[in-house]
Formats: C-alpha cells, structure tokens, sequence
C-alpha cells in the first residue's frame, strides 16, 4: 500500500466500540483515514475515537441501533452533515448466540439475522448512493469462517454469515462499474470480546487450539491490517470474494 493514498478518505465502520470493529477503524486511521463510528455502545465508541484520534485523523461518535430501519436512515443523514460523502463503508455489526436449534426462540434467531445480514442491507442502501460517482469505493463485509464450515449450537450464526457471504458477491456485481469493491472477510478465531466465553474456558480454548494450524487465535490487528489493505488501491482488482483469515482451520 503506498504511503498516504487513503489519507484524507472517510470510513463509516460499524460494531466500531470494541474487537474487530475497533481493530480495522485503527488501521485505517493509521493510513491517515478520518472515521465515523457506530455502535450501539456510546461509551465504547468514545474510547475508540479517541485512539482514533491519537492516530491524526478526525473521528466522530454515531451511537446506532444498525438493525433498525429508522436509526441506519438517520445515521446516513447525521454522516453526511459530518462528512459530507464516505468513500468506505465497513458492515462488520455482528452478535452470535450458542445453543442447539430446538433451544432457539424465533425471536433469537430473527435478532441474529437481522444484526448480521439485514443490516448490512439497510447500511448498503443507505450509504451505496453516497459511494457512487466518486471512481473509487470499498465496503467490507464482515462474515466469518463459520459461512463455510460450522460446529453444533452455531445454526443461527452461521446461517447469518453464510447469507452475508451470497449479498457480497451479488452486490459487487451491482457495484463493479461504478469501481466500488464489495468483499468478505471471514474471520476465524480471534481473541476479542465475542470470544470471551471460550477464552475464559480452559477446554474450549484447547480444542479451538488444536483445530488451528498455526496453533494461536488470531490477532485483532492483523484483521485490521487486511482491511486497510482491501481499501487499497493495490487491492482494486479484488472484489466479490471472500479472503478467510483463519490461521489454517478451514484448509483441514
């Protein structure tokens, strides 16, 4: 990536309050990105654009429900007073619920699909309009690499991933003229928040770490840096794929 290219650029990052999220609005920052950042945790959203802002970039709060219709079409407006246009949009709002199917209330189930799908849908039909006509855009899909393979108690979430996996390939599709790339990242394993269950669980962090390769969880960094990469101009020719970030699990 050549030093500076995305300086001056502006990423909308969602679920930016804490793990990934936080990790690629750092990263871009570090390119001299500015960010605005939305959570639904105003308090950790603080704490993100203040480091955002010890990187040299601006950095603005949006707390936001991105699942709900009315607040994404109020974000896109309090964006656009803020900034004017984005020119990166990363989905990566996501939560995940472990327990075996007949166990799952439809009301759980809905609330996973709609954080982890629907409102990539509502982002992209808000913001789309924003990135067009500007010969350069990116939005990063946060899926996960349980889109492509799976474990018991993981239905709801890997139904979610997998239908975010099939919205970016056809959006990028819809997207590729305009120069706009639309890609996935499937993360694996990686020792944020989310995890904190089998973090904490000495049985749980043995058997995901005899199911890795490289024998360690990832990084939140190092998704951070493969974001920034993916906003690139190198990375232009890139665009309706998903690059798994899984130390090896689903090479096996």
């Amino acid at each position: 990536m050549k030093a500076k290219e995305l300086e001056g650029k502006v990423a909308l990052v969602t679920g930016a309050s804490k793990g990934l999220g936080k990790a690629m609005a750092l990263a871009l920052a570090e390119a001299g990105v500015n960010l605005a950042l939305a959570s639904r945790d105003e308090k950790l959203l603080v704490e993100t654009a203040a480091a955002v802002r010890a990187c040299g970039s601006e950095a603005e709060v949006f707390p936001v429900d991105v699942s709900s219709e009315t607040q994404v079409l109020a974000l896109e407006k309090a964006v656009a007073t803020r900034f004017g246009r984005i020119q990166i949009l990363i989905n990566n709002a996501g939560i995940n619920l472990r327990k075996p199917v007949t166990d799952f209330t439809l009301e759980e189930w809905n609330r996973i699909q709609s954080t982890n799908v629907t409102s990539a849908f509502l982002m992209c039909r808000s913001f789309v309009p924003h990135l067009k006509g500007q010969g350069y855009g990116r939005i990063i899909n946060m899926a996960s690499m349980f889109g492509h393979v799976s474990l018991p108690g993981r239905t709801a979430y890997s139904a979610s991933k997998a239908g975010l996996l099939g919205f970016t390939t056809s959006l990028a599709l819809e997207l590729a003229a305009e120069k706009i790339t639309v890609n996935a990242i499937s993360a694996g394993p990686c020792a944020t928040e989310i995890n904190k269950p089998l973090l904490e669980n000495a049985e749980l962090t043995q058997f995901f770490l005899s199911r890795i390769p490289v024998g360690r969880w990832g990084r939140p960094e190092e998704i951070g840096q493969l974001a920034a990469y993916l906003c690139s101009e190198a990375a232009g020719f890139i665009t309706g794929t998903d690059i798994v970030i899984d130390g090896g699990w689903t090479a096996q």
